[in-house]
């Protein structure tokens, strides 16, 4: 569904991050880019979802060229998990999760009864039932990556790119996410960026 054909990229003349990329990524398993710091996951994970565009070569989507794909049509392909996720103050759990669907939606469209079924699926799916009338300000720091995955899922896409997605979580929620990964990757292409070994091991 995803391919990438002799991809370049580099922020200026003197230093390339890519270098003639090939590669396919399959719908049915989570694909694992690991690295150190710095070594230019983000940097890839961004082209693939169309946020950077590459210095040449391509990256396709359902055979479509997302430099040919406008920004709203790539959000209604591709879910996004960043390693800082910044959110608006004073909303809740619950309204947060709400915003992911706002591509699929026209201007003032409310919440249907099928909107509200699904994003109670995805609070539940994450472990933040408890937590869905909470503000988001108020939460800890595991807890909000939670909420960015529970955002991810409530968006429904056939696309999940995710950067670092098991930072600033605990060991029992590391296991809990890496398994929701692996379950969710069946009809899915889940592309996950980390420096953590023991997620691609377990994943």
């Amino acid at each position: 569904m995803i391919k990438a054909k002799n991809l370049n990229f580099s922020y200026d003349k003197d230093k390339t991050f890519i270098n003639n990329l090939n590669v396919e990524i399959e719908k049915g398993k989570v694909t694992t880019i690991l690295g150190p710091n710095g070594s230019g996951k983000s940097t890839l994970l961004s082209i693939f979802a169309g946020l950077n565009k590459p210095s040449s070569g391509d990256v396709t989507i359902k055979g479509k060229s997302i430099k040919s794909l406008k920004q709203k049509e790539l959000a209604q392909e591709i879910a996004t998990v960043h390693q800082q996720n910044t959110v608006p103050s004073d909303i809740t759990v619950k309204e947060l999760v709400y915003y992911g669907r706002t591509p699929h939606k026209k201007y003032f469209q409310g919440n249907s009864n099928e909107d509200e079924e699904i994003v109670e699926w995805a609070i539940k799916r994450t472990g933040l039932e408890k937590l869905k009338d909470k503000s988001v300000m108020s939460m800890s720091g595991g807890e909000r990556q939670r909420l960015a995955m529970a955002r991810a899922l409530y968006q429904n896409r056939e696309v999940l790119v995710l950067d670092e997605p098991t930072a600033g979580l605990d060991p029992k929620e590391r296991v809990r996410l890496r398994e929701l990964l692996a379950d969710m990757a069946k009809d899915r292409i889940i592309l996950v960026a980390t420096h953590v070994v023991s997620d691609v091991e377990t994943v």
